[in-house]
Order: C-alpha cells, then sequence, then structure tokens
C-alpha cells in the first residue's frame, strides 16, 4: 500500500510526546514495522517508540481528534496479520514498555508492563517458584501484550488454560484517551462486567493495554515425558479421548497425523514403526510420588487395539529423543515447500477423526499437500497447507481449499481460530461462526470503545455486506 506521510504539524507534535530516538518517519525506517509473521505488509506512516501511559494517552487523543488509524504493537510474532498497519497512520511499538512491576509471591501474581516478554515473565517467576501457563511457541521473543491482544496459549492450555483463564486484571487506554482499570487484585471479584476478558483476545481494537495483572501458578515438583503411536488416527484420536476423560490431566498432549510422521521421517534420523499413523506426545507433572500412578493412568487410557507402540522417558536424553520427533516437524516443513498457510482450527476432541478425514479429501480435491499437527486434548489442530506461490494453479487451490476447510470445521462444531486470532486472515469468515444478531452487538461494542474507528481499523470483525432485496 501506498506511504501516506504525516503532515508537518503531526510530525511536531509527536515529537513533544517522543524521544528523536523514539520515533521513525523515514520509509526505510517504518518498512520493518509494516510486517508480522503473516509475512503480509503495508507501510505505516510513522511509528513511535512508548515508554511511558502517559505518552499512550496523548497520544490515542491526538490521533483519535485527528482521525488518525494506530496500530498498537509487541514483536509481531502474530500470524494472522493483526498487527498490520493496512490502513497506514501510527504503529505504535510497545516493546520498551517491558518493566516487571511486581512478582507478588505470596498472593500468586504478577504485575507487568506490555513489552516484558513471555520468557521474562516465565524466568522472574521461576526465581519464586513459579510460572505463566500460556506458552506459545514463539515465548522467548513474544510479548505479554501481544498473548493477551491474542488469547494466545500453547500446549499447556490443556491442563492450565488460556491467557483469559490466568489473567486477574488490566489497565489500558480506549480510543477517546480515557484510561480504565478493569478486574481485581484477588482471585475472586464478580463486582461490575467482565471488561478484563472482552479486552483479552481484541486485539488491539477495543483499547490499548499498559499493565496487566497475571495468576502465577507453583512450578510441577516433576514432569514425565510420554510418546504413543498409533495405527490410524481413529485409534489415536480414541486414546486422546479416554486421555482426558480420566482423572490425571496431562500439561500437554500433542498431535502428528502421518502426513506429518513421514515428513519427520525424510528429515530426521528418527525411528518409528513403519506403519505409524498417528502419533502422541505426551507430558504429565505434578508431585514426583504421584507421576508414577499418573503415567500408568495415561498408559491404561491410551491402550487400544490401534496402540502400536508406548515410550516413557527416563533421563534428559530420552526426553530430548523424545521431544525431537515433534521439533524435526518444523525444520521439515520449511524444506519441503517454498511456503505453508498455517490455520489453527479446533474441533470437539471426538471429531478430530472427521476433522483429519476430510482434510485428506479436500487436499487430494485440490492436489495441495496438507500436513495436521497440534494440540490434541482441546482439539486445537495446526492444519499446514504447503504450496509454491510461484506456481497461480496452486495459489487458486490453495484458495478454495481454505475456504471449503473452513466450511467443514463449523460443520464439525468447530471454530477457526484457536490461538492464532483473526487479524485480516480470517476476519472475512467469521460470519460463518458468529451469527449477525452477535456480529451487530460485537461491532456496537466497539463503537462505544472507539467511536472513530482509530484503533487497529479493519482487523477481527468483518465489514458490513450490503442489503440485497
Amino acid at each position: 500500500m501506498s506511504h501516506k506521510k504525516l503532515t508537518r504539524e503531526q510530525t511536531e507534535y509527536l515529537k513533544t510526546l517522543f524521544d528523536r530516538e523514539n520515533i521513525l518517519t523515514a520509509e526505510a525506517e517504518c518498512w520493518a514495522y509494516g510486517y508480522d509473521n503473516s509475512r503480509q505488509h503495508a507501510l505505516p506512516a510513522a511509528v513511535v517508540f512508548a515508554t511511558k501511559t502517559s505518552q499512550i494517552k496523548s497520544l490515542v487523543e491526538f490521533c483519535n481528534a485527528q482521525h488518525l488509524p494506530l496500530v498498537a504493537r509487541g514483536r509481531g510474532t502474530g500470524t494472522t496479520g493483526a498487527t498490520v498497519p493496512t490502513m497506514g497512520g501510527i504503529v505504535l511499538s510497545l516493546e520498551k514498555m517491558n518493566n516487571m512491576l511486581t512478582i507478588d509471591a505470596a498472593n500468586r501474581l504478577a504485575r507487568v508492563e506490555p513489552g516484558v516478554t513471555n520468557q521474562a515473565l516465565q524466568d522472574a517467576a521461576a526465581e519464586q517458584g513459579f510460572f505463566w501457563p500460556p506458552d506459545p511457541t514463539s515465548a522467548a521473543f513474544c510479548t505479554i501484550g501481544g498473548n493477551l491482544a491474542y488469547n494466545s496459549a500453547g500446549p499447556r492450555a490443556v491442563k492450565y488454560g488460556t491467557p483469559r483463564e490466568n489473567i486477574l486484571g488490566l489497565k489500558a487506554i480506549t480510543a477517546t484517551g480515557t484510561e480504565i482499570t478493569t478486574g481485581t487484585y484477588t482471585s475472586k471479584g464478580v463486582v461490575g462486567y467482565d471488561l478484563t476478558r472482552l479486552i483479552v483476545g481484541s486485539e488491539g481494537t477495543l483499547a490499548i493495554i499498559t499493565e496487566a495483572t497475571l495468576k502465577l501458578t507453583p512450578l510441577a515438583e516433576a514432569k514425565r515425558v510420554l510418546q504413543a503411536v498409533f495405527a490410524d488416527i481413529h485409534s489415536a484420536a480414541q486414546a486422546v479421548s479416554a486421555i482426558m476423560a480420566q482423572p490425571f490431566t496431562p500439561c500437554a498432549l500433542e498431535f502428528l497425523d502421518s502426513n506429518a510422521i513421514n515428513m519427520v521421517r525424510d528429515y530426521s534420523k528418527i525411528t518409528l514403526p513403519d506403519n505409524a499413523g498417528a502419533m502422541l506426545m505426551i507430558e504429565i507433572d505434578g508431585p514426583a510420588a504421584a507421576l508414577e500412578s499418573g503415567v500408568t493412568q495415561i498408559h491404561t487410557a491410551a491402550k487400544n487395539n490401534g496402540l502400536l507402540s508406548f515410550k516413557e522417558a527416563h533421563n534428559k536424553q530420552e526426553i530430548a529423543d523424545l521431544w525431537a520427533t515433534r521439533k524435526a516437524l518444523s525444520p521439515a516443513l520449511r524444506n519441503i515447500a517454498p511456503k505453508k498457510i498455517n490455520e489453527d482450527v479446533v474441533v470437539p476432541v471426538s471429531r478430530i477423526p472427521e476433522l483429519i478425514e476430510g482434510l485428506e479429501t479436500l487436499g487430494q480435491q485440490y492436489h495441495i499437500k496438507i500436513v495436521n499437527f497440534g494440540h490434541a486434548g482441546n482439539g486445537n489442530i495446526h492444519v499446514n497447507l504447503l504450496i509454491n506461490p510461484d506456481d497461480p494453479l496452486d495459489m487458486r487451490n490453495a484458495e478454495k481449499c481454505l475456504d471449503a476447510i473452513f466450511s467443514l470445521v463449523i460443520r464439525l462444531q468447530g471454530s477457526l481460530s484457536g490461538e492464532h486470532g483473526v487479524g485480516i486472515a480470517k476476519r472475512d469468515f467469521i460470519d460463518r461462526e458468529i451469527d449477525p444478531p452477535t456480529l451487530d452487538l460485537m461491532r456496537q461494542i466497539k463503537m462505544l470503545f472507539d467511536p472513530n474507528n482509530i484503533l487497529n481499523p479493519g482487523k477481527t470483525l468483518p465489514p458490513v455486506k450490503p442489503y440485497h432485496r
């Protein structure tokens, strides 16, 4: 998109709010802040780096008065284009607001600014015997503000929940420059509407988070890592349902389909049964004395006619060897195709076999290789379409295939996004999942928070479709 510059007066005002090193206006400097991990791009007119809440408040008031689009972002690890400034305007980077305000071990909580990375929080919490459950793959780089904006979870969500279940309250600034405080400092509290969880997952379209109060969980005394290989997807899905129905909930329950397994075979030295059709990677945690019983319960639940092998790691090297199967997948995906479309759909656990079978049929119909893996314990499957971006036919088929995948997911009572968010990548599909009256109410909420539509405009909610008689 074209680079629409700010007026001289607008630029001069920004200089009253931010130091010279915290403003970018040159096209070459702004370029990198037009991307996120979706690989989509649009050039902002300016980029500013906030270091304190008062700057954000003044900036928001200015943008609202000037009707300037304002897109808040962390480190840009999102995959749906939610931080791409599609309408130009100003990108507000929060990466320098990275103060760890409080680790309150006595009350099992942390207060942090939005630019704190997930890993920095985990390290600080671990020093006092705690962790914050959300653990997206990009944890070493992504920010807490981004985790909250997307409601990004990760493997541990199967036991410990998503950011929405692991937050107590927020401080945020709405599009009119109003500073609001939501939630509580206590683990219980039902006073007023739950604005905290409304803002979490809203992708910066309602308010800009300036501080978060997060629930911490004690670190487990011990962990065990298990690997179960099955002859087919039906056996693996049956095992998933059985594992999730018994009392010992795993802290990770990861799934690989036959295409993923075959890909791993080709790009690693991992040995798996020749007839492996699906695999589960399982991690359990808790008191050391209870884990032996936990392994037995998981093994018993996983036993069915399709189980080919069940392994337990007994030391660090064996743990590394078991997880190597899963970790080999990403490099394999990068090597096998020049581009992949990565979706993270969710279906009820019992309907995973129908999803995988449907995906196999669609892959054959549209001549596209589809590789599936993900968080089986909550039905959150990452669907990867491997395509050649230089082949127009391949790209057209991928677009049709993706459309059919979303229809399949809705038919199976699923959801179009489990943890990657909506952004612009899925925006125009969500009216398949959300009915018109509910979407209309969401648009009204957006208007209350952001009457001039300046906060991350064009994201999350699809445009209103014209009415035809």
